[in-house]
This record gives C-alpha cells, sequence and structure tokens, in this order.
C-alpha cells in the first residue's frame, strides 16, 4: 500500500510537513480466531456498559471540550457538539473544539488522498465558522494512533476541561481507542461522553425476536421504519446549535492563543490540478452540502450532471412532481443522468447529518416518515437506512473490518494473484468490458460512481476476474471521496457473495446485461470511453472484437461464460481450484 504524506505531531509550536513513518503497517487481515474472540464481546458493547457506569457527576471545569472526528464535520445538528455547548451553558464556561489528525488512521483504514483533501478543507471552513461563535477550534497531529487517548486526556488538563463529549465511531480500532480514553478520563477525575449520531436509529437497538442482530435488511428495515415511527423526535431529533462563546474568551491568557494556531498542511500526495477538480466537483462546507440536497429534492435529473462538474451547477429545473427524490423510485438505478442526491461523500464525513436527509423528505405537519418503496422518498429513505444497516453490522460482528469476511466458509475460497495485468486492467478502466470500463474510468476521474456501477464492477472482479474482495475494497477506499468503510465493506462482501444478506453466490451479473439496463441510452459509457462515442446499441455495450480493434479498445481480458463457469465451481466448493 502506497503511504502518504502528512504532517507530524506538532503539540507545540508551528506545524510543519513531514512524511509519515513508513514503519506503520497494521495487519489488514486478523486470523478466524482473533476475529471471533472480537465478536464474542464487541468493543461496542464494552463501550456502551462502560458509559452506563459511568454514573459519577461531572466535576465543572474551566471549560467543556468537543473532540471532533472524521465523520461529524458540521456544526448544525450535531448531537456530541449540541450536549457540549450545553454542558458549557449549563456550567458558564467556555466551549473549545478539538480535533485530533492520525496520519496512521488513514494508513489503517486505506483513506485516499481525495478523502482526506476533503476533511482538511471542511476543516478550515469550520474553524472559520466556528471562530464567529468563539469558538476556537483547535487541530493537532498524534503521530502514533494507540497514543491518542493520552492526548486528548492531556489535552483536558492541559485546558482544566472536566467533561469531554464526542459522536462514537464504530470501527474496531476506533472503539478501542474510545474505551481508553474513557477509562483514562475515569482514573483522572474526568468524564468522557460518547453519543451515537451517525444513525438514525443507533446500533445495537434493534434485535431479532432471538435477541440476535440483524443479518438480513428486510426484517431489519422493517423494525427501523416502526421504530423511527414509533418516536420521531427522539430519532429525528434536530440537535441544536451552539452557544457561541463570550467575546471575552478572546482575551483570555489561557483560550485566547487557540485562535491563532493553524490547521496543518496536509501534502496528501494529490496534484494540483486534481486537487482543484475535487474542490469543484465536491465543495466544502454544510451550506454546499444542504444545497445538494435542496436539488435532489426539487429539480429533474440532467445527463449534463454525468461528468466531473459540480453538482450545484446552474442550468437545473425545479420540478414539484418529476423532481430526482419523486423518480427515485423507478430511475435510482440508471446511471446514464444524475438520478441519485450526490449526498454520500458529505454523508460519510458528516457534512450534513442522515436525520437532517430525512427530516426534509416530510411535509410540515408529517407525523411519520415514508415507508413505501413504490414511492421515491419511500425508496431513498430505504436506502438511508442500508446505511444504517451496514454500521449496525459493523459494530455488531466487528470481524468484518478485521478483513473477514462474514461467511467465514467462503474463506477458502481460492482466487487468482491479484498482482497479475487483470487486477492493474480493471482498475484502469482497460478490461475490454464497456460498462467496467467506464466506471473505473468515472472513479479514477471524479472519486465516485453510482452505486449499480459499483456492484457491477465489484462483481466482475471477483465473480470474473475472481480477485479477492478485499483487493477491490481496498483500491475503492484509496480513491473514493465518500469512502466508508461499513458501507464500502458491505457492498464489497454483498457481491462477492461472503457477507451479510448476499447476492447468492451462482447469481452472477452478466456484466453486458447488466449494461443495457442501468444505461440504457449510453451516455455513460460515451462520457466516460471516448474511444466508444460514436458507437450506439449493442456494438457500444459489447463492441464485436474487429470494431474493438479498429477503435483502438482493448478486448474483453476474459470470457464472462468461461468465467462464470469457474466462479461457480469454486464457490461451491471453497478451496478446489
Amino acid at each position: 500500500m502506497s503511504k502518504r504524506e502528512l504532517p507530524p505531531e506538532a503539540p507545540n509550536g508551528p506545524h510543519k510537513r513531514s512524511r509519515l513513518s513508513k514503519a506503520f503497517s497494521p495487519i489488514k487481515i486478523a486470523t478466524k480466531e482473533a476475529a471471533a474472540v472480537v465478536d464474542t464481546n464487541t468493543p461496542l458493547s464494552q463501550l456502551t456498559e462502560l458509559m452506563f457506569r459511568n454514573t459519577k457527576k461531572s466535576v465543572i471545569g474551566k471549560c467543556v471540550v468537543f473532540w471532533m472526528r472524521m465523520s461529524d464535520l458540521r456544526i448544525t445538528d450535531n448531537k456530541a457538539l449540541s450536549r457540549a455547548s450545553k454542558q458549557a451553558q449549563q456550567d458558564g464556561i467556555p466551549l473549545l473544539a478539538l480535533f485530533i489528525i492520525s496520519p496512521q488512521d488513514f494508513v489503517a483504514h486505506d483513506i485516499g488522498a481525495r478523502k482526506i483533501d476533503f476533511v482538511f478543507r471542511n476543516l478550515h471552513s469550520l474553524k472559520k465558522s466556528l471562530s464567529e461563535l468563539h469558538i476556537p477550534l483547535y487541530v493537532a497531529v498524534q503521530k502514533r494512533r494507540k497514543d491518542i487517548p493520552t492526548s486528548i486526556i492531556d489535552f483536558c488538563e492541559k485546558y482544566e476541561a472536566r467533561n469531554l463529549f464526542a459522536n462514537i465511531e464504530y470501527e474496531v480500532d476506533e472503539l478501542r481507542r474510545d474505551i481508553e480514553t474513557l477509562k483514562l478520563g475515569l482514573s483522572k477525575g474526568y468524564r468522557a461522553n460518547f453519543e451515537h449520531d451517525k444513525c438514525i436509529v443507533e446500533p445495537g437497538k434493534l434485535v431479532t425476536k432471538q435477541g440476535h442482530a440483524y443479518a438480513v435488511y428486510s426484517p431489519y428495515q422493517r423494525n427501523w421504519l416502526a421504530t423511527v415511527n414509533s418516536n420521531i423526535s427522539y430519532h429525528l431529533e434536530d440537535c441544536a446549535n451552539p452557544t457561541g462563546n463570550s467575546s471575552s474568551i478572546r482575551t483570555s491568557d489561557v483560550f485566547s492563543p487557540l485562535f491563532d494556531t493553524s490547521i496543518p498542511a496536509a501534502d496528501v500526495g494529490l496534484q494540483e490540478d486534481d486537487a482543484n477538480k475535487m474542490k469543484e466537483v465536491w465543495p466544502e462546507g454544510e451550506e454546499a452540502a444542504a444545497k445538494i440536497l435542496q436539488r435532489f429534492l426539487n429539480t429533474k435529473s440532467r445527463t449534463s450532471q454525468l461528468g466531473a462538474v459540480n453538482p450545484v451547477s446552474s442550468g437545473s429545473e425545479d420540478s414539484p412532481n418529476n423532481n430526482r427524490v419523486a423518480e427515485y423510485g423507478k430511475e435510482r438505478d440508471r446511471i446514464d443522468s444524475d438520478t441519485t442526491s450526490r449526498l454520500s461523500a458529505y454523508l460519510t464525513s458528516g457534512v450534513i447529518s442522515i436525520r437532517a436527509c430525512v427530516r426534509a423528505t416530510m411535509l410540515a405537519e408529517a407525523k411519520k416518515i415514508e415507508g413505501d418503496k413504490t414511492s421515491g422518498i419511500g425508496r431513498w429513505l430505504q436506502e438511508l437506512a442500508w446505511r444504517d444497516f451496514y454500521t449496525n453490522i459493523l459494530a455488531a460482528f466487528p470481524r468484518v473490518s478485521m478483513g473477514r469476511p462474514y461467511l467465514e466458509k467462503f474463506s477458502a475460497v481460492v482466487w487468482e494473484n491479484h498482482q497479475v495485468p487483470q487486477e492493474s486492467g480493471w482498475k484502469v478502466g482497460m478490461t475490454g468490458v464497456p460498462i467496467v470500463d467506464a466506471t473505473m474510468r468515472c472513479i479514477n476521474e471524479m472519486g465516485w460512481v453510482h452505486n449499480r456501477a459499483r456492484m457491477i464492477t465489484a462483481m466482475y472482479l471477483t465473480k470474473d476476474l475472481m480477485i479477492d474482495w478485499r483487493v477491490g475494497e481496498r483500491y475503492f477506499m484509496e480513491k473514493l471521496i465518500d469512502g466508508d468503510l461499513s458501507s464500502n465493506n458491505g457492498g464489497w462482501q454483498w457481491c462477492a457473495s461472503t457477507g451479510v444478506d448476499p447476492c447468492p453466490y451462482f447469481r452472477i451479473f452478466n456484466p453486458y446485461t447488466q449494461s443495457l439496463k442501468a444505461d440504457p441510452t449510453g451516455n455513460f459509457i460515451r462520457n466516460w470511453i471516448p474511444e466508444l462515442r460514436k458507437l450506439h446499441g449493442t456494438d457500444l455495450h459489447n463492441p464485436p472484437a474487429t470494431l474493438a480493434d479498429e477503435l483502438g479498445y482493448p478486448r474483453p481480458i476474459i470470457d464472462h461464460h468461461v468465467a462464470r463457469e469457474r466462479a461457480l465451481r469454486r464457490y461451491k466448493n471453497p478451496g478446489e481450484e
């Protein structure tokens, strides 16, 4: 895996650029036995128990600290920030915001340069917005991720903060980090408060009649919908914005220097033209996220939005009846125009809350959310429920974030050598299968692609090329600006038939028929594969060999029917060639 350049730890003095230590090489695939141990006593259950036992009344300090994470980069409707502000107001003391950059986290989770750049751009926006509220945002770098709990408590000690607030992240290592932070805080008389903010329904709350975590989406979604509608005010709480500090904090000898600290300069290896493109295609900030949501709810889809363009570019057409969310039920699987919301990057990084998205679909006096899968809104809310479902899986079955398949019986499936040319051809979009190649070129160009296209290319890699799903999972995380461990892992394991509620192993997408369904006009393929721009019909979706040769487009690197038989054989008898 490539290492990325990021700023070093800088607890004191000016921030400087430095290379991330190449010595850090985390274990990406745990043993079956080690993963099983973690599953039997999940980190989330441990953290929950500690929080339940942490009933000691907090002591009033000199300030309250809000610890911001990479998944809650916003001020509006931020549960932990709102709670921290309320505590500060109640105690009559200032609120401080803290963000810890952990380069080793980027490596451990295969987070790519585009997403890191997106995080930094949002941090700059947030520092300015919080400063207008007289709330300082201090951004520090901790080179060794295992030292983060100590750094957090040291910060609290330095500024005499007795209350720390943060939103929960559900990955194994992050939960373990929070457990250590909570324990360390308790031992020194500090109270760490962790809030569920990422999901509509917090992980662990919904279980089957037998008391087990759901591993099938449909019954989970039915329970999810009933649970949300049974207590709308709780699950869709519009958390109050933080109250600004008194302007007198600016003259404090202790706190005023925090306003003058800069955000570390990140050299993540992103070329200037790519950085500029990402800024255009994925503008930072809560205002941009809100505009993108409103466009989805109120305007028609446009073919002109297919490429790497600004999601709120001019030329949109309002339509009360034929807007994108209204048509979502019928058009969501089409990739030949902007049929989806384009909000995934903002949801993943928490620039907009999932609660705000759901509330925006409700009529003013509505007391329930839409649940009809035949309606556009109902279908979109089902997709948001998928995000909750996969986060719930991550928390309930942590082995999936440890490189293990949910269905261990498929851990013995024989994969092809992922260093072979076929894999590199897949990455650069030169497999000879137009829909796959257009998808990969789109990802490489704009850091995002429609989910239907992701499913097609993921199944092609795992079933046609028989390359380990973890290779594709990693590549997506490195390239996608909306890379999210729970959704990305869930999607890849679904396509590879190794995960929860998976596609059966014998269901293998034919990429050519999938192409005709997902891109019936051919606009998507023509947009991303200029070699085929003059083609139409079946020739576009599956060019004859002689025509492909004439146009300089590669022939398919593998015959789909031959590949299908190989996949069926290997999945039916894991361990056999």
